[in-house]
This record gives C-alpha cells, sequence and structure tokens, in this order.
C-alpha cells in the first residue's frame, strides 16, 4: 500500500463538568484525529488527545510536524506493515506524538487492508474488563461520584486521583470506601505530587488503607532511588510519566519496577506490543492507562488491552464516559464493569463525519 492522500482533523469534545487534572482544569477535550488513505482504498485513523503536558505538543505544532516532516517521508514508504513504518518514523528523533498518531492510524489501515479487526488478528476477547478514574475533587464530591459511577456501570475497580495533600487524600480514601463498600477495589495515581522522600511513607499509609497499587507517588527515574522506593513499598508502584519508550521499560525493568502503565494514545500500538513483551518477559504488571481518549481512541485502545492474557488491573478506557459529545455514529456502552468490541471494518466506518465536532476543525 502506498499513501493517496491524507487529512487531520483538530475538534474539542465538552465534558459533563470542568475537570480538574494535576495541571490543568479544562471543559473540552481537544483531540487530533489523522486520516490516511491508500492507493488500495482502504482508510485508516488515528486518534490523539492534544495537550503540551500530556504529549509535548498543541495542536498547531503537531500539525506541522506531521505535514512537513512525517507526510513526506510517508509518501516514500511501504504501509503493508506497521512496524516497518514506525521503524522508519523513528529514524526522525523525538515527535512522539506524530509517531504516535501515525503508527496507531496504520494499524487502523492494516485492519481495514485485510477486512479484520485488530482485536480479532491478534486472538484478542471480546468483553474487556474496565475501571474508572474519579479525578481530583472535594472528598465527598469524589465519594458520590464513584458511588454513582459503580452503580451506573457496575465497575468493579476505581482509579483514585490523590496528590491533594496526604489529609485529604486520605479523606477522599476513606469517603469513597465508604461509599462503594469493600467488594470495590481502589488504587491511587498521585500523578508525582509528593517527594520521593515523603513516597514511602505514603506508599505505607495507603496499603495500611487497602489501596492496592500506587501509581507515580513522586517523579519516578529508572534508577536506584526507584529501587528502593519500590523495595520499601509493600504495594506495587505503578510507573507512567516516567516511562516514554520501550527503553525506559527495560531500564525500569532491570530496576525491578512491578507494574508499568501502557498507553496506545501516548506511545502508539507498535511501542505498547515492545513494551508489552519487555514487561511480560520480566514478570512486570501492565496496567492500560488512560489518556483522555474519546470513544474513538478508546477503541484503539481496547483492541490492544482485549488482546492481552493477562493485565495486573482492569484496563482505565473508559474516559469517554466523562463527554457529552462524540464524533462515532453509535455509542460505547459499558455494562457490568466491562465493554464488548464490535466488529467493524476500520475505524472510519464507525465515524460520523458530518459530526459538529468534526465540520469546525480549524486549527
Amino acid at each position: 500500500m502506498r499513501l493517496a492522500e491524507y487529512s487531520l482533523h483538530y475538534y474539542r469534545l465538552r465534558y459533563d463538568r470542568p475537570v480538574r487534572w494535576s495541571d490543568i482544569v479544562e471543559e473540552f477535550a481537544p483531540m487530533m484525529l489523522l486520516r490516511l488513505v491508500a492507493d488500495t482504498g482502504a482508510v485508516g485513523v488515528g486518534e490523539i488527545t492534544v495537550k503540551p503536558t500530556w504529549c509535548g505538543a498543541t495542536a498547531r505544532s503537531l500539525a506541522a510536524s506531521i505535514e512537513e516532516m512525517f507526510v513526506p517521508l510517508l509518501r516514500t514508504l511501504n504501509l503493508d506493515d506497521p512496524l516497518t513504518v514506525r521503524a522508519a518514523l523513528d529514524r526522525i528523533p523525538e515527535n512522539l506524538a506524530a509517531k504516535t498518531i501515525i503508527d496507531n492510524a496504520c494499524w487502523d489501515l492494516f485492519a481495514t487492508q485485510h477486512r479484520q479487526t485488530l482485536w480479532r488478528s491478534w486472538g484478542g476477547r471480546r468483553d474487556v474488563k474496565l475501571s474508572w478514574a474519579v479525578t481530583r475533587q472535594a472528598p465527598a464530591v469524589m465519594a458520590n461520584e464513584a458511588a454513582d459511577m459503580v452503580s451506573r456501570y457496575g465497575f468493579k475497580t476505581l482509579k483514585v486521583k490523590g496528590g491533594q495533600g496526604f489529609e485529604t487524600d486520605m479523606r477522599g480514601i476513606r469517603e469513597i470506601r465508604a461509599a462503594v463498600g469493600d467488594g470495590v477495589q481502589l488504587y491511587v495515581d498521585a500523578n508525582g505530587f509528593y517527594r520521593a522522600e515523603e513516597a514511602s511513607d505514603y506508599a505505607k499509609t495507603l496499603a495500611d488503607a487497602g489501596i492496592t497499587y500506587l501509581e507515580d507517588p513522586c517523579p519516578l527515574s529508572p534508577d536506584t532511588t526507584f529501587r528502593e522506593l519500590q523495595r520499601e513499598s509493600p504495594i506495587p508502584l505503578l510507573v507512567d510519566f516516567g516511562c516514554w519508550s520501550p527503553r525506559d521499560a527495560s531500564l525500569f525493568m532491570a530496576q525491578g519496577a512491578k507494574a508499568l502503565s501502557i498507553k496506545p494514545g501516548r506511545f502508539g500500538l507498535s511501542y505498547c506490543r515492545s513494551m508489552q513483551d519487555i514487561a511480560t518477559s520480566s514478570n512486570c504488571g501492565v496496567v492500560i492507562g488512560l489518556m483522555g481518549e474519546s470513544a474513538l481512541g478508546t477503541l484503539t485502545a481496547l483492541q490492544f488491552a482485549s488482546a492481552l492474557p493477562d493485565l495486573a488491573l482492569p484496563a482505565e478506557l473508559t474516559w469517554f464516559l466523562a463527554m457529552s459529545e462524540q464524533i462515532l455514529t453509535e455509542p460505547l456502552c459499558v455494562a457490568d464493569g466491562q465493554i464488548r468490541l464490535p466488529d467493524f471494518t476500520g475505524l472510519a466506518s464507525l465515524i460520523d463525519w458530518k459530526s459538529a465536532a468534526l465540520l469546525d476543525d480549524s486549527l
């Protein structure tokens, strides 16, 4: 296959309520979609959440890097094998966001050309277990949201966003536990909020409260400080923001990492498959992490999650439920804490190309 044409689409999907992340409060989820059309007529699409502190790019800078550096390269390549395409992309340093959206679009192009969903070609399960992320709010509000999401969607696992200070974090956990009962697993993501010297005590306090995993208690690097912190922690540390590539994954494995967050929306499917192999060979647990995806990006990540035999935690791929707008023709439905993957011939076939969000796609 050769690249015949492409298009980029920027859109923002409204949230049901303002969302407080570790670095920003926002009312919309900003997205970029890449559409690739091959000379065979096959179409592949990829989506990425466009936030500078998440992916290192704005919509304009991402569009410029794709159009000026990577599209000319893609025009010289045979697109039949996404792994070969990704290797060619990596000859240009940095620009992970551009490589991620192209990589995911090429895998979707591959699936469309072969007329089979990725999750089926990879031998995946149709039903994927999921968790919900309770973002930073007042503890009582977090508890009410947790109870509502468990009641509405049957989640058996909740990811609790910490990093509001020890006292507030613990009050939130106590109130969430009281609201959802003992049958729901809780783990915490502090988004690197605490200092390294505080992280060990934080982990022990959370373990005493029944928390099962702790993600990024402080900024993590694959060094002896991390090894010692994991050794002292009574619960596994889930590595997220300090790991950006298969090489980083190998370095964390060498320092005794017990759990790794892998994100198709941050790394691309090719990197994710390599990172999963590295983690598995080191008996390190894998979690398919949240990247703020819409329902479209969620389908890309869900297909990867469905093909993994053992996950340390249910996939964090439900953030689309926080949005009041989507660009798919049919909604994704979550029930009993899981989702049933649809059969489709390429993601482009599921997109409402006349949706209001896509029609107002100026950068």
